[in-house]
């Protein structure tokens, strides 16, 4: 999935956070830096790498570099470490304590419980804020991460595919976001047996084609080109 990154993170005054200059949904008595945490323990996670990231807190004038493993725990990036306290959430049944049992069980391999706990997050932020919200895109990054941890690779093509368009539309196609969810979608395809493949790349193509101008997916596209002369050979 998406390699190791770095972000530039500003949590404002009144409590919004802003991930890349990307407003983040932040549930209701929950503190931003829990909700960045969580965030970005999807991408690590899905990487199997740290994510590196600078924070700017405008509520207590604070500068500090971290990263945040793939287990999910923090570590300073520099010598700032406590600048990084407190980010355990201590409120029991919220949103973000379901995420992170979904987590949990997904890092154990217990896919079938991560894939239940994510689809009802899923389906209640869906309903609460609408599909192409961005608490549920996030939601959906997870459960398409669990697709193609599980073998789900049809499954997590599609939603992949879909939430890079869904990105595009909502935060434009040179956005970080766009670029790694269409990369993923190519990925998953790759992983598809010949059967699957076939009917699944027009599509695929089709979106690559979208998000961006043409050259920027042109290596994902030839080598999508280069499997599907293997599987009609």
């Amino acid at each position: 999935m998406s390699s190791n990154a770095r972000y530039q993170v500003r949590i404002s005054r009144d409590g919004q956070l802003h991930l890349d200059n990307e407003p983040h949904f932040t549930p209701a008595g929950v503190d931003p830096s829990q909700v960045l945490v969580q965030v970005l323990h999807i991408e690590a996670a899905g990487s199997g790498l740290p994510v590196f990231v600078q924070v700017l807190d405008e509520r207590s004038n604070s500068l500090f570099d971290m990263q945040v493993m793939p287990d999910g725990t923090t570590q300073p990036a520099g010598a700032q470490l406590a600048a990084v306290q407190p980010l355990v959430n201590e409120r029991k049944g919220t949103l973000l304590d379901r995420i992170a049992t979904a987590q949990a069980a997904g890092r154990a391999h217990n896919f079938d419980s991560a894939i239940a706990a994510a689809d009802d997050i899923l389906q209640q932020l869906t309903a609460e804020h609408g599909d192409t919200a961005t608490g549920t895109l996030e939601a959906a990054q997870f459960r398409a991460d669990l697709a193609y941890l599980s073998g789900e690779y049809a499954f997590a093509t599609t939603l992949w595919t879909w939430l890079a368009l869904a990105w595009l539309d909502r935060v434009g196609p040179g956005k970080r976001r766009t670029q790694v969810a269409a990369q993923n979608a190519a990925q998953a395809w790759m992983q598809l047996p010949r059967h699957e493949a076939g009917p699944m790349v027009s599509d695929l193509v089709n979106m690559l084609l979208e998000v961006a101008a043409p050259e920027r997916t042109a290596t994902m596209r030839n080598q999508i080109a280069e499997r599907l002369s293997q599987i009609n050979n």
